[in-house]
């Protein structure tokens, strides 16, 4: 058995210097055996235990021989004078005791630190996750507006329920508690909202803040509570221009000029989408037989390419629009910028603002949903469109289902029944585009009737 060292003093330890050399060296204090001060070239200490643990056994060095020993281990015990040397002696008492049990002290402090550092991030808030997410996701977007209604959404509708949160905490009811009140009324909205809060505690979760499931993901979670956004009435809940405006809405229109005014006229007449105008081309329509096709999977048409094309059947009015289009040389687009390639998806929706705060400037309440008192916006048109044929004609909800490329039926009534009724529904868009002028509605009853 080696020597005991010395038990120095506190005073002996103090002054014990480093005796040159670029190595730090160890000094036996006592006490404990196997206790050390480590003395650097700076002058700086620290406290060191020098021990051996565990069963003997037997091991093969390079020249062949065979040791007999324990396995060693050293082990910090803290920084001089912030441990005191008899602090430094309870330290290592109790390392050498673990050491006896079989528990390493240095795996358990790393495995105590780890935990530290892993409830320290746990401890995020939702809001804390989001602006760091955000900050990241932001540099997708092009533009600043679009940047500020993508983070609206979640600072409006999910950060007074979830904000103070902690991003580990947050399940299944405090998500439901955001979408439930949106769902049905406002699902448009309610969708961004979950899909963004999804990716927020998706983040979070990658980068350590939490684990599990995630509460706001929809298959398979949100989906067995919740119907599905196809399913719920007004799914398309854009704001949308109430029926007593649509006339007032329209001869404002008329009198603004330019491509942006024209295509707007004509989504508004045809019932369609923005994309499906703003990317429609001379090579879809057919001026003679007055119909507009528009191929499956062809850009913005929202037509899988399983499907079939789609045929709008085209009024008077509007080949007559169609035809006071000028043409872009070396261009099939019907409606283009001016810089030539098609209109951008804030052209229309910035036709419809002008008009509404025109409106507004000259006294009227401008163009708002009776629902949300919000400016009605190019895709509410749709939903105005099929609140007239409701409320307004005895035309059948299916043609109009129809004119709006929505399913109808059951999946079996769906493939038996592929008639796209062109010639009916060209007399109920005649119909629309008779009250988009202001003409009598009672019209509408007997076109419908006329080819009933």
């Amino acid at each position: 058995m080696p020597p005991r060292a010395r038990e120095l003093t506190p005073a002996q330890i103090k002054n014990l210097k480093h005796p040159g050399g670029e190595k730090p060296v160890k000094v036996a204090v006592g006490g404990v055996a196997g206790l050390h001060i480590q003395i650097w070239p700076s002058g700086a200490k620290s406290w060191v235990l020098r021990t051996r643990y565990g069963d003997w056994a037997e091991t093969r060095l390079s020249d062949g021989t065979i040791q007999r020993g324990r396995k060693k281990r050293e082990i910090g015990l803290g920084a001089y004078p912030d441990v005191l040397p008899g602090a430094a002696r309870d330290k290592a008492r109790e390392a050498k005791a673990k050491l006896e049990a079989g528990i390493d002290p240095i795996a358990e402090r790393k495995a105590t630190r780890a935990a530290l550092m892993a409830s320290a991030r746990r401890g995020m808030t939702f809001s804390e996750a989001w602006e760091k997410f955000a900050a990241q996701k932001i540099k997708e977007f092009s533009t600043d507006k679009y940047r500020q209604q993508w983070r609206r959404t979640v600072e409006l509708y999910a950060l007074p329920e979830l904000g103070q949160m902690a991003v580990h905490d947050i399940g299944l009811q405090d998500v439901l508690r955001v979408l439930t009140p949106l769902w049905d009324d406002r699902n448009v909205t309610a969708v961004k909202v979950r899909e963004r809060v999804e990716k927020v505690l998706a983040w979070a979760t990658v980068n350590g803040h939490r684990e599990g499931p995630n509460p706001a993901a929809w298959r398979g979670n949100l989906d067995m509570i919740l119907p599905a956004p196809s399913k719920v009435a007004g799914a398309e809940n854009y704001p949308a221009l109430q029926l007593d405006d649509v006339g007032r809405w329209w001869q404002a229109l008329q009198a603004r000029d330019g491509t942006g005014a024209k295509a707007l006229a004509f989504q508004a007449m045809t019932a369609t989408r923005s994309g499906a105008i703003r990317f429609a081309t001379w090579a879809e329509i057919d001026l003679k037989a007055k119909l507009w096709t528009i191929q499956p999977g062809r850009q913005a048409s929202k037509i899988p390419k399983n499907e079939t094309a789609k045929r709008i059947p085209l009024t008077d009015e509007m080949v007559a629009l169609l035809e006071s289009l000028p043409r872009l040389k070396d261009s099939d687009l019907v409606f283009w910028a001016p810089r030539g390639g098609p209109l951008s998806d804030a052209t229309l929706g910035k036709m419809m603002r002008a008009i509404h705060e025109a409106d507004q400037k000259a006294g009227g309440n401008g163009y708002v949903d009776a629902k949300t008192s919000e400016q009605a916006v190019p895709h509410g048109l749709r939903s105005t469109f099929r609140t007239w044929v409701a409320e307004r004609t005895s035309f059948d909800g299916d043609l109009a289902e129809v004119a709006l490329f929505h399913k109808v039926g059951s999946k079996v009534a769906q493939a038996y029944d592929r008639s796209e009724m062109v010639q009916k529904r060209r007399a109920l868009m005649a119909a629309w585009g008779g009250f988009l002028a202001g003409r009598e509605a009672a019209r509408v009853v007997r076109l419908e009737g006329a080819l009933a």
